[in-house]
C-alpha cells in the first residue's frame, strides 16, 4: 500500500513539475488554483468510489449505459440479422464443399487460416462493424434527445458551478470544461460561442486542454464495448469507470492549462454562464440531426480504425523484416517479453519510449511494455486504436493486471493526439474566426495538457482503487 502511494505521490509530482518545466510564464502560475484542482480530483474519486450512495448512483447510471447498448443491440440485429447475433450459417460446411470441388476437377484444396484465428478475427469484425459503430449512431441520437429537453445543459451548468466556485474560473471557461465532459471537443465550444472572440489566450487554452482532456458521449459506448467486449458485468464495471474518468479528468485539465498558460490578463472575472445551442426545431428534429451527426462520427470512426490499424501493421512488417531481421533484434525481444511482442516492430518501439510513463501511473512491471504500447498508440494515433488495442490484446489470450486495466482505462480516456489539433483548430476556427491565429499557436501545448491532465487521473485512480 505504502509503495503504492509513493510511487503515486512520485509520479504526481513528475506531471506538476512538467507542467512547471513547460509553463509559458512561471511566475504566473496560481498555486491555489493548482492545489485546489488536484484537492477536488482527489475528493471527487473519493467520494464516487468510496461513498456509498454516490457509488451505488453511478453503478446504476453504469447499468444505464450498458442497458442502452442492449437496446442498440436490437435495431443492429434488426438491421444485419444474423451478422450481428453470430448465428452459425454452415460457413465451414459451404467451405469443405467448395474444397471439395476443388479436388474433384483438379484444383489444390485452399490453405485457410487456422480455425482459432479465423474465429478471432471474424468475432473481432463483428464486433466493431455491427456493434460499436451502430452504438455511436444512436448514443448520438439519444443525445440529441436530452439536449432538445434541456436536461444536459442543466448537467453541464452544476458542474461549471462547481468549478467556478471552487477554481475561481470565468463563467465561460467553466462552461466549456464542463461541456467537454458531457458533449466533447467539437460541440463544446457551440455552448460559449458568445464568449469565444473575447476570451483570453489562457482562456482559449483551458478550453482546448479540456477537450484533449475528456470524451464525447456519443463515442463513450464504443471504449465500453471495447473494454467490456460482450461481457455485461464487465460492461458495467467500465462503464462505471469510464464515466468517473471523464469526470475529475476536468479539474486536472484545468490544473495542467493554468500552469502551461497562466491568465497574464487583468480582467475582472466574468461569473455570468448562459447556455445558448440550437437543439432543434421539435423532438423529431433534434432525433433526426442527431442520428445523422452520428452517421457521420461512426463512419469516420470506422475509416480511422481500417486506416490506422493497417498503417501500425506495415510499419511492424517493414521493423520486423528491416532492422529487426537485419541485426537478429525479434528473437531475443520475443523472448524477453514472453511472446507479447513480435520483434523489433513499431508497437515494441512505441512501448519502449513510453514505458517510463506507464511505470509512473503505477502499473505492474509485467505490464510496463503493453502499457506503454497503449499510451503512444493513443497518443501519436488516437484512442480509438488504443482501446482497440486493448480489446485484441484480451481477445488473443493476453490477459492484463486487474490494476493495469483501471489505469487503462483512465489514461486512455481522452481526445489527446495529433488529429485532434486539427480538429480543433477547424472546428473551433470555424465559430471564432479571430482565434485562429491562437488556436493554431496553442495546439501542440494543449494535446501535451490534456495527456497531462489524463496521466495525473489515472495515477489517482490507480492508487484509490486499489489501496
Amino acid at each position: 500500500m505504502w509503495i503504492d502511494l509513493l510511487r503515486g505521490l512520485l509520479g504526481l509530482s513528475v506531471m506538476i513539475g512538467l507542467c512547471f518545466v513547460l509553463s509559458k510564464k512561471r511566475s504566473a502560475i496560481n498555486w491555489r488554483l493548482v492545489i485546489v484542482g488536484i484537492g477536488l480530483q482527489i475528493v471527487l474519486a473519493l467520494l464516487i468510489l468510496n461513498v456509498p450512495i454516490l457509488n451505488k448512483t453511478f453503478d446504476g447510471i453504469a447499468k444505464g449505459f450498458r442497458q442502452v447498448i442492449q437496446f442498440t443491440d436490437e435495431g443492429s440485429e434488426f438491421l444485419f440479422g444474423y451478422l450481428v447475433n453470430g448465428k452459425d450459417l454452415e460457413i465451414d460446411s459451404l467451405k469443405q464443399e467448395i474444397n471439395t470441388l476443388k479436388k474433384s476437377i483438379g484444383l489444390e484444396e485452399t490453405v485457410a487460416p487456422t480455425k482459432e484465428k479465423s474465429e478471432r478475427i471474424s468475432s473481432l469484425a463483428s464486433l466493431v462493424a455491427f456493434k460499436v459503430l451502430p452504438t455511436i449512431i444512436f448514443f448520438s441520437a439519444l443525445t440529441a434527445i436530452f439536449y432538445y429537453l434541456g436536461i444536459l445543459q442543466w448537467i453541464i451548468y452544476g458542474f461549471a458551478w462547481l468549478m467556478q466556485r471552487t477554481m475561481g474560473l470565468s463563467g465561460a471557461e467553466s462552461l466549456a470544461v464542463a461541456a467537454n465532459v458531457f458533449i466533447g471537443q467539437t460541440e463544446a465550444p457551440l455552448i460559449v460561442k458568445p464568449y469565444l472572440e473575447k476570451m483570453t489566450r489562457s482562456e482559449i487554452f483551458c478550453l482546448m486542454t479540456g477537450g484533449m482532456a475528456t470524451i464525447a458521449g456519443s463515442v463513450f459506448a464504443i471504449y465500453v464495448t471495447f473494454l467490456g467486449g460482450a461481457n455485461e458485468v464487465e460492461q458495467q464495471f467500465f462503464a462505471k469507470h469510464l464515466l468517473i474518468a471523464s469526470i475529475i479528468s476536468a479539474p486536472a485539465a484545468i490544473v495542467a492549462a493554468k500552469m502551461l498558460y497562466p491568465e497574464t490578463v487583468k480582467k475582472t472575472v466574468d461569473d455570468e454562464m448562459s447556455i445558448e445551442v440550437d437543439a432543434g426545431n421539435n423532438l423529431l428534429d433534434a432525433i433526426s440531426r442527431g442520428t445523422t451527426d452520428g452517421l457521420r462520427l461512426a463512419v469516420n470512426v470506422g475509416v480511422m480504425l481500417l486506416v490506422f490499424t493497417a498503417l501500425v501493421y506495415m510499419l511492424n512488417f517493414m521493423l520486423i523484416n528491416g532492422p529487426g531481421s537485419w541485426f537478429n533484434w525479434n528473437d531475443a525481444i520475443k523472448t524477453s517479453t514472453n511472446g507479447r511482442f513480435e520483434g523489433f516492430s513499431f508497437t515494441y518501439l512505441i512501448s519502449f519510449i513510453f514505458a517510463p510513463l506507464a511505470w509512473l501511473l503505477g502499473t505492474p512491471s509485467e505490464d510496463v511494455l503493453i502499457m506503454g504500447q497503449l499510451l503512444g498508440k493513443k497518443m501519436v494515433i488516437n484512442e480509438f486504436i488504443a482501446y482497440g488495442d486493448f480489446m485484441a490484446l484480451r481477445d488473443a489470450g493476453i490477459e492484463l493486471q486487474r490494476k493495469s486495466m483501471i489505469i487503462a482505462t483512465y489514461a486512455l480516456c481522452g481526445f489527446a493526439n495529433f488529429a485532434s489539433i486539427g480538429i480543433q483548430i477547424g472546428g473551433i476556427g470555424a465559430v471564432a474566426p479571430t482565434q485562429r491565429k491562437a488556436l493554431t499557436e496553442l495546439g501542440f501545448m494543449a494535446m501535451i495538457g490534456g495527456t497531462i491532465a489524463s496521466l495525473i487521473t489515472a495515477i489517482i485512480a490507480g492508487v484509490i482503487v486499489y489501496n
